[in-house]
């Protein structure tokens, strides 16, 4: 892989000209004496807030089941207490038996996080690396302890930059760094499956009730006003068994995994940045490093477009 013979990149030179004055992605500032050009540890920019394609797609969902509903008929005729307890309840006990109370719990706080689910820009996430690798070619990784304090907010870049700071062999980070972004997202893994397992079971547990409405009204065809409430319950258990299991779980199950796809890329970007900086290589090889990590519509060109040349 060919690099650059030049050992000062562009960015550096023009910092040390004057030249520079900030940064792409909306994180410069004015160089002043004695620093880089831009502060290498401000935050990247989130992307997010309230997951609108969840939200929207479960109200289209539950709007079009109420339309159905109130169109043919009385809504409360599909209220049925005794249904949603075979069902609701059937599919939490189950759920809990294949896993674990911590696991389930777990797997719902991460159901609900993804309905305000935010995320690190991974271009915005390249950027920032490629800075503080910059800022560490010029004046040694001892400097980088100067932005630790701004890097709070991203709790692994913190980690990784307090590893290169204190000086641990780049072998050493690289293991320590994989090895966390594998146990996380083996956590996110184990939460998209106990949501899978539930949205397996809910049907499951509808088909339960309707064998249990099914006996009940079989028992009780000497007594035609018992009828009606077990055929009640038969067909009920199937229609909220159907719907928790394919309208809300399923889809909850996907954003999980999803969610963790996108924190596993960031992680991954900051991991190959320390790594690249602990071993003091040229940044331009750095960001065809991380180019090869990112999707091709987020891949970058920061010292061809986007980083400041002489005279500029």
């Amino acid at each position: 892989m060919a690099i650059s013979s030049d050992p000062v990149p562009p960015r550096a030179k023009a910092a040390a000209s004057g030249g520079a004055a900030g940064i792409a992605a909306g994180n410069a500032r004015p160089a002043t004496a004695g620093e880089p050009a831009a502060s290498p540890g401000r935050g990247v920019r989130l992307r997010g807030g309230l997951d609108v394609a969840t939200l929207v797609g479960l109200a289209a969902a539950a709007g079009v089941i109420l339309l159905a509903i109130t169109t043919g008929g009385s809504a409360r005729a599909f209220l049925d207490p005794p249904s949603l307890l075979i069902v609701l309840g059937g599919t939490l006990a189950v759920t809990t038996a294949s896993f674990s109370l911590g696991d389930v719990a777990v797997a719902w706080r991460s159901a609900a996080a993804v309905l305000v689910h935010q995320t690190l820009d991974p271009k915005g996430v390249a950027r920032q690396v490629l800075l503080l690798a910059e800022a560490a070619r010029r004046a040694g990784p001892e400097t980088l302890r100067n932005v630790l304090p701004e890097l709070r907010a991203e709790p692994f870049l913190h980690r990784s930059v307090t590893l290169i700071t204190e000086g641990l062999p780049p072998d050493a980070i690289e293991r320590m760094l994989v090895g966390e972004v594998e146990a996380t997202a083996g956590g996110h893994g184990k939460s998209a499956g106990v949501l899978r397992r539930a949205s397996e079971v809910a049907p499951a547990m509808g088909l339960i009730g309707t064998l249990v409405g099914l006996v009940q009204m079989l028992g009780s065809l000497s007594d035609p006003s018992a009828i009606g409430p077990a055929m009640a319950l038969a067909l009920l258990t199937t229609f909220y068994g159907a719907v928790l299991g394919n309208v809300v779980l399923a889809p909850l199950a996907a954003k999980v995994e999803r969610a963790a796809e996108e924190d596993a890329l960031v992680k991954t970007l900051y991991t190959i940045g320390a790594v690249s900086i602990a071993r003091q290589e040229n940044p331009r090889r750095l960001e065809m490093l991380l180019n090869a990590v990112l999707p091709p519509g987020k891949r970058i060109q920061y010292f061809d477009r986007e980083a400041p040349r002489v005279g500029a």
